[in-house]
């Protein structure tokens, strides 16, 4: 192939983010040049700007709400102006293929490929696709599934399963390292708490409520979110982070057990590390429903339990932590029937065979 060039985009949330980070390494060191489009102020711009040999594009663009707003009137024509701007940026840079993760960022520029003739392959995470996914599927060549049962949602003559791409980074943690930034010692367990890449205010709360209980099991260490770290508490044997990135495979190391959000790449994750967790999915009031989705489906496979945010109190949480505890063997177990390798692999032969 003579120009090996790939331009991915995705972005809004880290989620959208964290499987063309997984992507990025092998297609650098395999020497194809790299362009990445975001959004002007998206989680997305900090995440991939860090990275050497990728460039950046901002680019305008809409949310796509599902209520009513004034917003909405102003959003078609950022789309619009979105697109435009990927199309001259897709016409100047040439890419051979584009791979899209998906959030609002993406659509402007899948609508874009198909003007230009350049073949886009898109990623679905979540069990059923998302708003931004199913605008840009029409335009797409081929539409790639974490699920198997999101294949029953998807147009069968581009759709194909392969399960979840996985950062190679995350299996190379050491977990003394991972202690040792914590401040932690290797005789007890360690529980992660993690909101979501914005954090939750209900899950930092009641964190911080049940804390002595949660000490007298755990070791806790608490990525809360931007901004909402509460510096006036220093208990021994819990730890506080706004945010963590490099050192995160060495934390993922020390954990023992998870407390999450039910965002399908991170659960992907913790299945493939082979993490027992207990998932408190957003509620329908605050999403479209895809992570209570997710996390009925890892719970059906033993791979976690599941807290509704509905019913999460001082004492839901500390019973079924307690019960994470019972049933950790038997997910254990469960999941070690889990081979992530294979997905990432496929991934990339994929995109190749669609590169023009």
């Amino acid at each position: 192939m003579k120009n090996k060039r790939i331009l991915f985009t995705g972005g809004g949330s880290a989620g959208h983010v964290i499987v063309n980070l997984a992507l990025i390494p092998v297609f650098q060191r395999e020497g194809w040049e790299i362009d990445y489009i975001g959004s002007k102020n998206g989680i997305e711009r900090s995440l991939i700007e860090q990275i050497d040999g990728v460039t950046y594009y901002p680019i305008s663009t809409g949310k796509l709400r599902r209520y009513m707003s004034l917003e909405n009137v102003k959003d078609p024509f950022k789309v619009i102006k979105g697109t435009l701007q990927a199309w001259r940026i897709i016409g100047k840079q040439k890419p051979s293929v584009i791979f899209s993760k998906g959030g609002f960022v993406s659509v402007p520029v899948v609508l874009a490929s198909k003007l230009r003739g350049v073949s886009a392959v898109i990623h679905e995470s979540d069990y059923t696709p998302g708003l931004a996914n199913k605008l840009a599927i029409p335009f797409s060549k081929k539409v790639l599934a974490t699920f198997p049962e999101t294949m029953n949602y998807l147009p069968e003559d581009k759709a194909e399963y392969v399960g979840a791409v996985i950062r190679e980074e995350l299996f190379e943690g050491n977990k003394e390292k991972g202690l040792s930034l914590c401040g932690f010692n290797p005789r007890k367990p360690v529980l992660l708490i993690m909101g979501g890449s914005g954090g939750s205010e209900k899950i930092n709360n009641t964190i911080r409520d049940t804390l002595d209980q949660l000490l007298d099991y755990f070791q806790v260490v608490h990525i809360c979110g931007s901004g909402k770290a509460d510096t006036s508490i220093k208990r021994e044997g819990y730890i506080q982070f706004e945010y963590v990135n490099e050192e995160l495979k060495d934390i993922f190391a020390a954990t023992d057990f998870v407390l999450s959000r039910a965002g399908s790449n991170a659960i992907f994750e913790f299945l493939a590390l082979r993490i027992p967790m207990l998932l408190i999915p957003l509620s329908k009031e605050a999403s479209r429903g895809d992570q209570i989705i997710n996390a009925k489906s890892f719970q059906e496979k033993s791979y976690a339990r599941v807290l509704e945010e509905e019913d999460l109190t001082e004492e839901t949480l500390v019973k079924e932590l307690e019960k994470l505890v019972q049933q950790g063997p038997i997910m254990l177990d469960k999941m070690k029937a889990y081979q992530s390798e294979k997905s990432r692999d496929r991934v990339v032969e994929i995109i190749k065979e669609s590169a023009r």
